[in-house]
This record gives structure tokens, C-alpha cells and sequence, in this order.
């Protein structure tokens, strides 16, 4: 009999990640009705014959179709055609581009498309900012210049642009390639074709082969560290600095140089902090990386000899033993009782038996002849030879899908929104002033100068280094607590989460088998409540169990749970069997089932065993009651009683062992053939515990009203028993795997908010799985410490790694890592972000609300007169003294104000909702009325320079005020306000620096004006605030809003 299977071809995989990357759509074009073992397809369309017009279809439909085949008319239609073709066959001519077989080049094509979209966007706003600049700079200069100047901005704007895709190439081409990978069949192949094929032997390779090896293979070794400068670009990639930019140079064109400076000083500062903050984050996930560094013991030139994972190579000669990490891909080569705890990778939670024979496995969990990267031995001994390693790895094809382009969340979203925000203010308030100018008779170039000022000085260019601050204030105290924070902007997302998606095997368990309950075959009874009769079940197990050691561990977890149960309920080896000593033992091995043990008693030799269920009950032939002589002889249906008590038992998610015992005779040798006639005792019930912290740690997670989902690879049964004890549901609602598959997207999307255990998931459904919640506007973090759990973790929009137990691809993949392993860490870290939202929503008020104020009173008072009242350098420096500094106090204070359940209420849509745009209004008029009562006593009273001064002082005075009402008695929020008015006094005091800033000293009738105005506009606020419904706290507001926006969430949810 043959078996066939379609494999992708090495490579596929890459492109796809590509494609991934530039953030395109993957179109599998097949004749297949359902292709199998291809994954990352969003659609499928007819191929051969019908390709062109599935091309055309594409097309029509508004698609930019690139197209990867040989069929030389379909790659004619595309938009762009990569032709690929074997080796002796024809090129395809109608392409636009050749690649042969080589599809790493066919992935960098595809990453290039992506950079080259982004390049074109940059391009073309430099392009459209510098013929803005230009044309100002040109009506600022004299006739002579102004060809020149417009010039000059034009080349400066396509010189930026050139340099700037030139990096962006070189950024492309420094990326480490997907190397293509093979899908071998290792474990369809007899040992002696294994070893031929990769030119190997038993005594491994010759250390020089290994070595020439070791340079021609890929590797995949801890992340690579960032630079400072790298990450200062990076940091500056954030949608407010292009507008900053912009800002910068319209006033360096109309002849301010120096506001151009301040622009260009606080956004490099805010991009240097969040850029050392990164790479001090990177450093520390190095040394997580090295810490948790798997070493192996290899076998070259027939000497063994310790290396680390990454300087293996496919041919190298493996040796296993008990709780050894599996170095890399290997095949078995020999075996000795050989079990692998393989629940990093599929999900599992038991062991999974291992043996060199060939088989035929589609699935992982059906290759026993295989050993996957990342996977503990559990009990035995194997000899194995390295197949792949690095990116070629099971576990490095899920890493390479992880690359896959996260989407666009978090702060990113929110500065895009602010910016879209303040450049229409900017442009209408320079609008405004200067056409208040022409009413007024002065001429546009005159005027030019301060409506650009005024624009410039409006965008809260301190905004990107509040929200740093405050996230990097987060992820200090975060680490504080145990979790280490890859990119501070994760916090501001992790407060937005309301869908936790928790992988069962050690992150909801502690992943490893203890004693749970004992049996007598009526029914079983906890370990820590156990009678005299199941004690004597206990003690006979423990007489089948094999000596513990000092020093080595023993080999079996069910040995080890067994041994460490007993010992907890205090019973021993001597219980029932008086004076007992081992005498003769037959080990566990797979095809036994069981273990046996001959010893010797007080009332003679005494056979005890241990295993299978299904292995121990052939061998029964009647039951004894624990603790006495009684036996009763079984038949076959009482035989089949005690297996579907057995199978009871089992269905609660436990590993369930038959214990059985007998006399024997004088003489008698222990062998297979003797272990028969045997007395049934009971079953010994092992489980993976869950957690203690589990539990409560979930309950606040509903609480908070965040969706808590179970993905597990383990039985229905098992993971409902574990939903019920963590989740505190009666009823928990389990659906699996399989389940999915049947399911198209709209009843996926029907199924998931109501869905709270998902059991026999791969890898393949986690992914499906977040791609639906976040189709369904749901925010998505997932948590797992595996290999397997990598992919999602990367696509969600949060990402938690357990650090202790956690595999390098899972660590590699997530935006937080917790390196205690705690639950409780990570509701921690979510009221963290909450609190930073709660946080930012008042530094934000500061900061836009008061820049809302200083455009108010600029354009009104503009109007008045046709200048604008304050100068650029004043409006700048209030940004930078009376907004900023208290803004940033505000932003990373801890978050004590609120009690923990309040602070699991908070998130965007609360904390940046309707109450921003409220208190936002309410300060910019608090502000605009202070400074305007200001400057009008002060105009009325002086000449135009002394109350430019006094509305400068009164708006400084106005904001600290509502700012120090904000922040209450913070230590920080009194130190930056009451600071910020001492500085702002002392610059308008000091002759030289206030003229610098267009002030004049004041004299104490000025003050007298100043003081009074900040007094009346604030004590306004409380009036004001009634009338915009501020006068409730906006947690409680929101809270009582928050039924009717859940059944809305939920109507809405179905379509």
C-alpha cells in the first residue's frame, strides 16, 4: 500500500510571511476542491486553465493582483508576474520578474512590495510638505530670493525622501531571510535511510564535518540586540512627528528659527527616552534568553562531548535522558521505555510514547518515531540524530508565522486620531488670524508670520513624550512585579484588552501529574481524604512503584505523582504487608503497560502491580477488598464494570492506573507469564493540578468585563473539568477543534463571545481564533508559554509569555513576558494599563485642553485686533512649562487614587470617550476665559507688550491650577506645577531672558490682575461644569452606562 500527500513546496512558507509582512491578501489558486496542509490562504480560486480569468476576477474586483506561478497567460495579466519553473523546464516568459526555484527571492519580491507601498506614502507627503514650505518660504522672501527659497525647500523635501527610501531598502535587505524548508518524511524511514540520507553514523559526525556543517546551516539563536540609534528612528515613526516636522520648518521658513529649534528639541528628547527605554527592554530579554538556553549532550566522533542548541547540525548524534529539553528535531535512533512530555508544542498534557519504528503520522501527534525541539523527556533514555534545526524546526515554522505583521493597535491608532485632530485646528486657527489680519488692513505677509506661529505652537508637540512617559513609568513598575515589558506601548494596549485567551497546560495548570484521587472500583475518593481501604490501594501502588533515588530523579511523572502522594498521606510500602522488602522488580516499558514488583512480607512472597488499565484488568481474576483476606472471583461483565469505571475516571481529565496484587509461591521466578491470576484492588487517578491562583485571577478578569477563553489540545472531558473549577461556571460552554473546522466565519464569529473552552486546538485554530474576536472588534490578548502558542501570541494584540516555563519561540513572539508564572501578574499588568488610561486621560486634558484655551483667545482676541496677542515663543513656552511638565506628573504618578476595582473599569472607551472630549472643553474654556479676563484688565490698564505678559502669566497660572485640583497632594504633581510657576516667574521677571520671550517685568498691579483673573476663571469651573454633566466622577458615569452598552455588545455581536 502507498500512501500520497500534496506537500508545499520549500519556500512556500516564507513567501507567505512575507505577504503577511507587506500586509496583502494570500489568494491559493488550486484545482483542489479542499486542499489540505495549507494553512495561510485567505481564499481559494480555480487554477490551470481557469487562472487567467481567476487573475481578471481578482482585478475587477479592485484587487493589485502579484502573481507567483509558471502559467505563462496568467502571469501576462497580472500586475506584476514572479515566474517559477523546475529545474530543465522552459522559463515562463511572461513574467516580469524570473526567480527559477528560488522562492527566497520570491519572499524578498513580496517584503519589497510592502516597503516600496510605504516608501510611496512617505514620498509623497515629504513631497507635498516641501511645496507648502516652499511656497511660504517664497512669499516671506524678497522678490530676488523667492524663486530661490521655494527651490530649495522642493530639493530639501526630494532629498529626504531619496535618503529615506534608501533606508528604508537597506532596513529591508538587513533582515534575517526565511531559509525555505523541506518536509522530509524522518519518520516514514527505517533508521539505516535516516542515518544515509543525512550521511551520518552511529558515532556521529567528525567534529571537522560538524564544523563545516555548522557554517553552511541556518540558526536561530537569541533575538538580536537593537541599537540606540535604530531604535531613536523608530521611536520617531509615530504620526505626529511628520506633522512637528512640518511645524518646524514653516517656522524656520518665516524666519523662526529658534521655535523651530524648541519643536525639534522635544521631539528627539521623547524619541531618545522611548528609545533607551526599548533597548534596555531588549538587553533584558537576552539575558531571559541565555538563562533559559537548552544545552545537549552530542555524540561526535564517538565521543560525547556538551554543546549548547545552537551549535547542533543536522547528522549530529543526540543522547536523551529523563527531564532533558529536546535539543532540536531529531529522529529516534534507540529507546528505552521512552516517553516525551510534547505539551509545549501540541498541547498535551500527558506523555506521549516514543519508539524508533517507522510510521505514518499526518499529524505531530501521530509521529512516535520523531522528537520536536522544545519537548521534555519524560521518562526513559533514546539515542536520536538532529534532522533540523533553527528556522527549519517545527517550532521555528511556527516562529517564522509569528513574524506575521501584527495588527495596528494601541497607541500607534490613538496619536493618528489626535493628529487628525489637531492639524485642522492648526491650519483653521492660522486661517483664522490671518484673515482676521486682511479685515483688519494689514497685509498677508505681515500677518504670515504669526498665523504659521500660532499653528506650529497649537499641535501639542509634547504628546508623544507624555504617552512614552506614562508607558515607560508603567513597564518600570510592571517589572517590579515580575513582568518584563518588550515595548512599553504594550501597556496602553493591554489596558484596551477585553478578551484573554489562556492556554490550559501550564499557564491554567502547573503542568505537571499529581495524585488526585484513589479508588477501590466503587468510587474514588480525593488524596487528601482517603480511608483505610483506598490507603491500602495507595500502598500497594506504592509497593509496585520503583525505588526512588538521590541521585537521579525517577524516570516516570506517574512514578514520581505516585510516590509523592502516597508520602503526603502518610501511608508506606509496609501498610498491609507487614515487614515488606522489594525483592525482584519488572520495569515499565510501553509494550508491558505495567510495572511489577516482587517482595517479601511477614506472611510470605507478595507480587504487586501497576499500570494501564487496559493491560492490568486482562491479567485479574478476581477482586479483593483492600486490607483483607476476602476475594471474589470476576467474570467477564464485572470486568467490564471496572473498565467503564476506569473510563469514568478517565473522563474527568485524569490518567487513571489499575493497581492489582496475589501470593506467591515459594520459588516462583517474576516474569511476564507470571504476572497473572492477579487480585483487583482499585485505580490510582492522577491530574495535572490547576493552579491556585488561577481561580481568583479569572473571576477579577470577568469582573473587569474581560471575555476569559481556554484553548487547550487536551479531551472535551478534561479541559470542562478544568473550565468548571477555574472559571467558577456551572456550566461551562465547550466547543473543539474539529467543531471549528466545520465552521465558516460567520458561525465562528456567532460561536466566540459566548464560547469558554475551545478543547482539541492546534495551533492553526489559536490563530483562527484571535484573526475572529479581532474581525468582531474584540481586543485580544493571549497567553501560553509554548512553542505551539506562538503564532497567536504574536498576533494578538497582546501577547504574554510565561517567562519561568515559557519556550524561546513563545518568549520571542509576545509583547509581555511574566517571569514568575503568575496569573495574578498578569491582572496586575491589565490594571496597569487601565490605570495609564485613566492617567493619560488627564494628562491629556492638560496638555490638548490647554492648547484648545490658547488657541481660543488667540483667535478671539486676533479678531479684535488683527494680531495675535501672544508670540510664538510665549504660546511654546507654555507648552513646555505649564502644559508638559505638570501633563507628564499627571501621566506616571501610580496609580493609588483608585481602588483596584475601579481601575479594572477603566479603558479607552471609557477613559477616552465622551470624558475627554468633556474635560477637554471645559479646561480650554476655564483656560481661554482666565487668560482673556487677563488681558483685557491689562490692555485696558497698560500698553499691548504688559498685557501680552499678563495673559501669558494668567494662562500659565489658569492651567497649574486646574492641574494641582487634578493631581490633589501627588508629591510629583506639586513639585512640576508649583516648579513650572516659579521658572515661568522668574522668566518674566529677569531682564534679557524676559525680553527673549517678548515679556516685560511685571509690577505688582500686574500681579494683582493676574492673580484675580486665574482666581475668578477657575472658581468658574464648578459653575461650568454641571451644564456639561462633569459634575460625576467619569468612572461612575460610565458605570452606569455600562448595561445598556453590554446588551448592545452582545446583540451586536451575532452579526
Amino acid at each position: 500500500m502507498v500512501g500520497l500527500a500534496p506537500q508545499t513546496v520549500p519556500g512556500a512558507e516564507a513567501v507567505a510571511a512575507a505577504a503577511r509582512r507587506a500586509g496583502s491578501r494570500i489568494v491559493l489558486a488550486t484545482d483542489r476542491p479542499k486542499p489540505t496542509g495549507i494553512t495561510f490562504a485567505d481564499a481559494v480560486v480555480p487554477s490551470g486553465g481557469r487562472l487567467v480569468a481567476s487573475v481578471r476576477s481578482l482585478q475587477a474586483d479592485g484587487a493589485v493582483v502579484l502573481l507567483l506561478s509558471g502559467n505563462r497567460r496568467a502571469l501576462g495579466a497580472a500586475d506584476c508576474g514572479i515566474g517559477v519553473h523546475r529545474e530543465g523546464e522552459p522559463p515562463a516568459w511572461g513574467a516580469h520578474l524570473l526567480v527559477g526555484a528560488d522562492l527566497e527571492s520570491a519572499g524578498l519580491i513580496v517584503d519589497a512590495v510592502g516597503v516600496a507601498a510605504r516608501v510611496d506614502r512617505e514620498s509623497a507627503l515629504l513631497s507635498a510638505g516641501g511645496s507648502a514650505i516652499g511656497a511660504v518660504a517664497a512669499l516671506q522672501a524678497p522678490p530676488n530670493q523667492a524663486t530661490a527659497r521655494g527651490a530649495a525647500a522642493g530639493t530639501t523635501a526630494g532629498t529626504l525622501a531619496f535618503a529615506l527610501g534608501n533606508w528604508r531598502a537597506r532596513q529591508l535587505l538587513a533582515r534575517p531571510m526565511d531559509p525555505p524548508v523541506t518536509t522530509t518524511p524522518w519518520y516514514l524511514m527505517p533508521v539505516p535511510r535516516v542515518l544515509e540520507r543525512l550521511r551520518t553514523g552511529p558515532d556521529g559526525l567528525a567534529p571537522e564535518e560538524a564544523a563545516s556543517r555548522t557554517a553552511q546551516g541556518p540558526r536561530r539563536g537569541e533575538p538580536t540586540g537593537t541599537t540606540l540609534p535604530a531604535a531613536f528612528i523608530e521611536e520617531l515613526a509615530n504620526p505626529l512627528t511628520p506633522v512637528l516636522a512640518a511645524g518646524a520648518a514653516l517656522a524656520a521658513a518665516v524666519g523662526s528659527r529658534t521655535d523651530a529649534a524648541l519643536v525639534a528639541a522635544i521631539t528627539g528628547v521623547s524619541a531618545l527616552v522611548g528609545g533607551f527605554q526599548r533597548v534596555r527592554t531588549e538587553r533584558a530579554l537576552s539575558e531571559l534568553f541565555a538563562r533559559s538556553a537548552i544545552g545537549a549532550r552530542v555524540r561526535r566522533g564517538g565521543t560525547e562531548r556538551l554543546v549548547t542548541a545552537g551549535d547542533l547540525v543536522p547528522g549530529d548524534i543526540v543522547v536523551l535522558g529523563p527531564e532533558d529539553v529536546v535539543p532540536a528535531d531529531c529522529r529516534v535512533l534507540e529507546a528505552e521505555g521512552l516517553e516525551v512530555d510534547e505539551s509545549s508544542l501540541t498541547g498535551e498534557s500527558l506523555p506521549v510514547h516514543k519508539s524508533p519504528a517507522p510510521v505514518v503520522g499526518a499529524q505531530l501527534t501521530q509521529r512516535r518515531s520523531m522528537l520536536y525541539e522544545g519537548t521534555t523527556v519524560s521518562a526513559g533514555r533514546a539515542e536520536a540524530v538532529v534532522v533540523a534545526t533553527g528556522p527549519a524546526t517545527e517550532v521555528g515554522r511556527s516562529l517564522a508565522t509569528a513574524r506575521q505583521a501584527a495588527p495596528v493597535t494601541g497607541v500607534e491608532a490613538r496619536l493618528t486620531a489626535l493628529t487628525r485632530s489637531s492639524v485642522p485646528i492648526a491650519v483653521g486657527s492660522a486661517a483664522a488670524v490671518a484673515g482676521a489680519g486682511l479685515l483688519h488692513g494689514l497685509p498677508l505677509t505681515e500677518n504670515l508670520a504669526s498665523a504659521v506661529n500660532l499653528a506650529v505652537a497649537s499641535v501639542p508637540e509634547g504628546l508623544p513624550f507624555l504617552v512614552n512617559a506614562a508607558q515607560l513609568a508603567a513597564a518600570r513598575r510592571l517589572a517590579d512585579l515580575g513582568a518584563l515589558v518588550r515595548n512599553p506601548r504594550t501597556i496602553e494596549a493591554l489596558g484596551r484588552a477585553d478578551v484573554l485567551c489562556f492556554d490550559k497546560t501550564g499557564t491554567l495548570t502547573e503542568g505537571n501529574l499529581q495524585l488526585a484521587a484513589v479508588s477501590d472500583g466503587g468510587g474514588p475518593q480525593p488524596a487528601d481524604r482517603l480511608d483505610a481501604p483506598r490507603k491500602a490501594v495507595l500502598a500497594a501502588a506504592l509497593r509496585a512503584t520503583p525505588p526512588a533515588r538521590q541521585a537521579e530523579p525517577m524516570a516516570h511523572q506517574t512514578d514520581r505523582a505516585v510516590s509523592v502522594g502516597a508520602r503526603r498521606a502518610g501511608v508506606g510500602v509496609r501498610r498491609g504487608a507487614p515487614r515488606w522488602r522489594r525483592t525482584d522488580s519488572l520495569p515499565f516499558e510501553p509494550s508491558r503497560a505495567y510495572h511489577a514488583t516482587a517482595g517479601r512480607t511477614s506472611h510470605g512472597a507478595l507480587l504487586s502491580v501497576k499500570g494501564a488499565p487496559e493491560g492490568v484488568l486482562e491479567r485479574v481474576a478476581r477482586r479483593r477488598a483492600p486490607g483483607t483476606g476476602r476475594a471474589t472471583p470476576l467474570d467477564a461483565e464485572d470486568i467490564k464494570k471496572l473498565a467503564d469505571a476506569a473510563e469514568e475516571l478517565a473522563g474527568a481529565g485524569r490518567r487513571v492506573l489499575a493497581v492489582a496484587e496475589r501470593p506467591m509461591r515459594e520459588g516462583e521466578d517474576l516474569t511476564d507469564d507470571t504476572v497473572r491470576d492477579l487480585d483487583f484492588l482499585g485505580f490510582i487517578a492522577l491530574a495535572d493540578p490547576v493552579r491556585t491562583s488561577a481561580g481568583p485571577a479569572t473571576e477579577r478578569l470577568r469582573e473587569a468585563g474581560v471575555q476569559t477563553v481556554m484553548l487547550t489540545g487536551d479531551h472535551p472531558a478534561t479541559a470542562d473539568a478544568i473550565a468548571a473549577t477555574v472559571m467558577d461556571v456551572p456550566e461551562p460552554k465547550v466547543s473543539t477543534g474539529p467543531e471549528l473546522d466545520e465552521m465558516d466565519d460567520a458561525r465562528l464569529d456567532e460561536l466566540l463571545p459566548t464560547v469558554d473552552v475551545i478543547a482539541r486546538c492546534s495551533p492553526h485554530h489559536k490563530v483562527r481564533i484571535v484573526q475572529a474576536y479581532q474581525r468582531l472588534g474584540r481586543v485580544v490578548a493571549m497567553t501560553g508559554d509554548g512553542a505551539n502558542d506562538a503564532p497567536a501570541i504574536r498576533l494578538a494584540d497582546v501577547g504574554i509569555a510565561l517567562g519561568r516555563r515559557g519556550t524561546p519561540a513563545a518568549t520571542a513572539a509576545a509583547d509581555l513576558v511574566v517571569t514568575d508564572d503568575r496569573l495574578e501578574t498578569i491582572v496586575s499588568a491589565l490594571m496597569e494599563g487601565r490605570a495609564m488610561w485613566a492617567s493619560v486621560r488627564a494628562a491629556l486634558a492638560i496638555l490638548i485642553g490647554g492648547n484648545f484655551g490658547e488657541v481660543t483667545f488667540s483667535v478671539a482676541i486676533s479678531a479684535l485686533t488683527g494680531t495675535t496677542p501672544l508670540s510664538a515663543r510665549q504660546i511654546m513656552l507654555v507648552n513646555l512649562l505649564t502644559d508638559l511638565a505638570p501633563a507628564l506628573a499627571i501621566a506616571v504618578r501610580e496609580p493609588t487614587g483608585h481602588t483596584g476595582e475601579r481601575l479594572l473599569k477603566e479603558g479607552p472607551s471609557r477613559s477616552l470617550g465622551v470624558a475627554l472630549t468633556k474635560e477637554m472643553l471645559l479646561r480650554g474654556v476655564i483656560t481661554a476665559a482666565g487668560a482673556g479676563l487677563a488681558w483685557t484688565g491689562a490692555r485696558v490698564t497698560g500698553r499691548g507688550r504688559r498685557a501680552s505678559t499678563v495673559a501669558l502669566a494668567a494662562l500659565v497660572g489658569t492651567q497649574l491650577a486646574q492641574t494641582l485640583t487634578t493631581g490633589g497632594l501627588d508629591r510629583h504633581v506639586l513639585i512640576a506645577g508649583l516648579g513650572s510657576a516659579a521658572v515661568l516667574a522668574g522668566i518674566i521677571q529677569t531682564p534679557g531672558v524676559s525680553q527673549f520671550f517678548d515679556c516685560t517685568p511685571l509690577g505688582p498691579f500686574a500681579w494683582a490682575i493676574t492673580l484675580g483673573s486665574i482666581t475668578v476663571a477657575t472658581l468658574f469651573g464648578p459653575i461650568l461644569a454641571p451644564m456639561l454633566h462633569l459634575d460625576r466622577a467619569p468612572l461612575e458615569e460610565e458605570a452606569v452606562e455600562e448595561p445598556a452598552a453590554t446588551d448592545a455588545a452582545k446583540t451586536a455581536a451575532p452579526r
